[in-house]
């Protein structure tokens, strides 16, 4: 091949398709978007990376919110299993998905995508479904690679983080799913880290990938997601889309040309497109035929074990099928089933639990977008006071939480939180039945007798909720994230997606590893979750490293306990959390049946990163518990190891006791240099910047906005609506993204943005040269 042939393989020829040379016998391969079910866009017809276009019918499984609350390996391999048959009988080589990044925040837009707060619960579950995937010979892609968890300003950010963070936090779930599970590829993140583009980052996609995790698949950037191609070849980024522009094709070919790039980078990115592409056209030389209603049970199946059961006063759950039930909401007729964003699915069958509670009286109580009215709320408290039970159907609509920002609060709909208050006045039997991808601010949890969160539960919603409330199924998820009682709780309220940079001030003290360590009150903590059964831990036996437990199902109904093994370090020298998750098992249980859990430590169990991993001596407790704040039995033990020094910087530090605010000097200090925020300076203007953000200095920039929002808006019937999240989404991701983004996703060719940068910084005649010349 010609140095220009393999520089050009490395780009996509389409938006879903890699280039074929049939000259030189390399096929063609397809990929799609496909966390929580495929969404295979048909070539020919209107592609997008945001799930605004139709897509083939697929089955759409409980998002990772819902499933990471399963705590349940092998149905995590079985879902990754049966997206895997879905994409053979699809034609899809390559699955984009799982998305592991950590639920740093509860207000980031995409944590329904995300497992869990915790790097080894995601890690865990995540190379579960990549090994149940890749059995069928198809391909995943781990994705964001790395610290993408915000979606405020995603394209542009500066994920700023100690390297301690990184190690042991942010990294640490692709670690483990890259060593157990060997993911065919690893999709590399929007954002920078540390002033570096990930789709640039040699330390990261190298270094520490590759070198030393040992990865041997193919890198592709996220659509629209490169930054400089004679950087990422350098890094080991192979493979750029969407394809479609010749985006710094000559400036490759040049730097090559002047000896600044060697070709050996170009070479190895080429050979490890081939070799994906050779293998999947063998894959898909049989046709095969996927069992969509086999795929549905399944969903059904995990959208059950995913619901946590929060609170179940006088055991209100489950309900008698005989009883005068009233249901209420909107969200009963119109479940909130799946997240919206590149993860939406086109479901082949789905249910609506209204489709299985028809017998029962109804009561909208509010409409689609979580808006009330006083008649709405007449009319439910009128039927609410002659029933025998109420069961309320609430949470969070659609254009509350999605891809392409981060929400404004924690706090529900006021709808919502009127209709629930209401029907909770009128009856004191009222079962609150939540959908949402995070966590809630929940004012009315002491009003009500139950609360069922099933997360975002999939197509199987409807069967999903009529099973759990009439107790056909029993509620064993548990919670993979904390909930605050208020957003001011979290540790990085004050600061959270309030920046263009993403600025990591708490470090390693995200989630439960902050409320526990700063001894902060939540409403419901990580790990928990009830059932209708009860059980008993008893026998705790620890030899060595080996750790045992009984567990007994002392209830009435069969069910499930995930019993978790937490670590932490006493007094130790430096900062460390309180506990730390290390392993767990859900097991299942009969009435009065019993089963002992056995656990075996490691080393890695007691490491910290200081330059490397390294085990540390001290004495440590270990814990065997019900959810992070309901410990049964601990021991402690003596370790060996390494001594760590102390740094200077630690001393009555935030990062002693996690107890008030951080100061940006004291983060500084722990970071070990100073943070510079990004300033705006018209002359200054390059391809990294967005026209969002350029609008206010530059006249050309500010009709281009227009220009934007006005061809937009044709799909939304003209109307310019910052209401629809589709909307939002769509303008965050095109005027909100660096040009050099939108030239990428637009496949477009030429000068014209590099034109439009001069123009911005004031250079009109110099940017009209640069457009027509190319």
């Amino acid at each position: 091949m010609t140095l220009q042939e393999k520089v050009q393989l490395c780009v996509g020829k389409s938006f879903w398709q890699t280039k074929e040379f049939e000259k030189y016998s390399i096929p063609s391969f397809f990929m799609c978007d496909g966390p929580a079910g495929l969404r295979k866009q048909q070539l020919g017809k209107a592609t997008d990376m945001l799930g605004i276009n139709d897509s083939v019918a697929a089955t759409c499984f409980p998002s990772a919110v819902s499933t990471a609350n399963t705590w349940n390996r092998k149905l995590l391999y079985q879902m990754g299993k049966a997206i895997g048959e879905e994409a053979c009988n699809q034609n899809v080589a390559v699955v984009l998905g799982p998305g592991i990044n950590i639920k740093r925040n509860p207000l980031c837009g995409r944590n329904f995508e995300y497992f869990s707060e915790d790097p080894i619960q995601s890690g865990i579950l995540a190379a579960e479904f990549v090994k149940g995937l890749q059995s069928q010979g198809i391909g995943c892609s781990l994705k964001h690679f790395a610290c993408n968890s915000q979606e405020t300003s995603r394209l542009l950010s500066d994920s700023v983080i100690d390297e301690r963070a990184l190690r042991e936090i942010y990294l640490k779930a692709f670690e483990i799913v890259v060593k157990t599970a060997e993911p065919a590829t690893v999709m590399s993140a929007y954002n920078k880290i540390n002033g570096v583009y990930c789709s640039d980052n040699k330390k990261l996609l190298n270094d520490v990938l590759r070198e030393q995790w040992g990865f041997n698949g193919l890198v592709v950037t996220d659509w629209g997601g490169m930054n400089n191609r004679i950087k990422a070849f350098i890094a080991g980024n192979d493979l750029m889309m969407p394809g479609g522009s010749d985006y710094m094709e000559k400036d490759v070919l040049e730097a090559v040309k002047k000896g600044d790039l060697d070709e050996a980078y170009i070479d190895k990115c080429a050979e490890r497109i081939i070799k994906m592409a050779l293998k999947a056209q063998e894959l898909f030389k049989e046709e095969y035929k996927a069992d969509y209603r086999k795929n549905h049970q399944l969903a059904v199946k995990i959208a059950e074990e995913g619901a946590v059961l929060l609170k179940n006063e006088d055991d209100i759950l489950p309900l008698k099928e005989d009883k005068n039930i009233l249901i209420v909401g909107d969200m009963a007729k119109d479940v909130r089933y799946q997240g919206s964003g590149s993860s939406h699915v086109n479901p082949t069958n789905l249910e609506h639990p209204i489709d299985y509670l028809s017998s029962y009286d109804y009561a909208q109580g509010c409409d689609i977008n979580g808006d009330t009215t006083v008649e709405l709320l007449s009319d439910l408290e009128n039927k609410a006071q002659k029933a025998e039970a109420v069961v309320v159907f609430a949470g969070l609509p659609s254009k509350y939480e999605s891809e392409g920002f981060d929400r404004k609060h924690m706090m529900m709909p006021e709808g919502h939180i009127k209709m629930i208050e209401t029907a909770a006045k009128a009856n004191k039997n009222t079962v609150v039945v939540l959908f949402c991808g995070s966590a809630v601010e929940c004012p009315w949890q002491d009003n009500v007798k139950g609360i069922l969160y099933m997360g975002l539960p999939g197509q199987g919603a409807g069967q999903a909720c009529y099973n759990l409330l009439f107790g056909k199924a029993n509620p064993s998820g548990k919670l993979s994230e904390s909930w605050p009682y208020n957003y001011s709780d979290v540790v990085s309220a004050d600061y959270y997606a309030k920046s263009r940079d993403a600025l990591y001030l708490e470090s390693i003290y995200v989630g439960y590893r902050y409320y526990d360590k700063a001894n902060v009150d939540v409403r419901w903590p990580y790990g928990y979750g009830l059932s209708y059964s009860d059980f008993k831990l008893e026998d705790f036996e620890m030899d060595e490293y080996k750790v045992k437990v009984k567990v007994t199902n002392t209830g009435k109904y069969a069910g499930s306990e995930v019993v978790q093994l937490y670590v932490g370090q006493n007094n130790p020298q430096l900062h460390r959390p309180l506990r730390e998750l290390k392993q767990f098992e859900k097991i299942s249980l009969n009435p009065d049946e019993s089963k002992e859990v056995i656990f075996e430590l490691t080393d890695e169990d007691f490491v910290l990163w200081d330059g490397s991993f390294k085990k540390v001596k001290g004495n440590y407790r270990i814990e065997i518990a019900t959810s992070s704040r309901d410990i049964c039995f601990y021991k402690d033990i003596e370790v060996d190891g390494v001594e760590i020094s102390v740094p200077d910087w630690q001393k009555d530090s935030w990062y002693e006791n996690c107890k008030g605010n951080i100061t940006l000097e004291n983060w500084q200090k722990m970071l070990g240099r100073k943070y510079v925020p990004v300033k705006l300076v018209k002359g200054q203007f390059t391809m990294d910047n967005s026209v969002m953000e350029m609008k206010d200095h530059s006249l050309i920039m500010k009709i281009m906005y227009k220009a934007v929002e006005k061809v937009i808006s044709k799909g939304f019937d003209g109307k310019i609506d910052y209401d629809n999240p589709d909307f939002v989404m769509l303008m965050n991701s095109s005027a909100g993204a660096p040009l050099r983004s939108m030239q990428i996703s637009g496949g477009i060719k030429g000068g014209i943005f590099k034109g439009l940068v001069e123009m911005a910084n004031g250079h009109f005649i110099k940017g009209l040269i640069k457009m027509i010349k190319g």
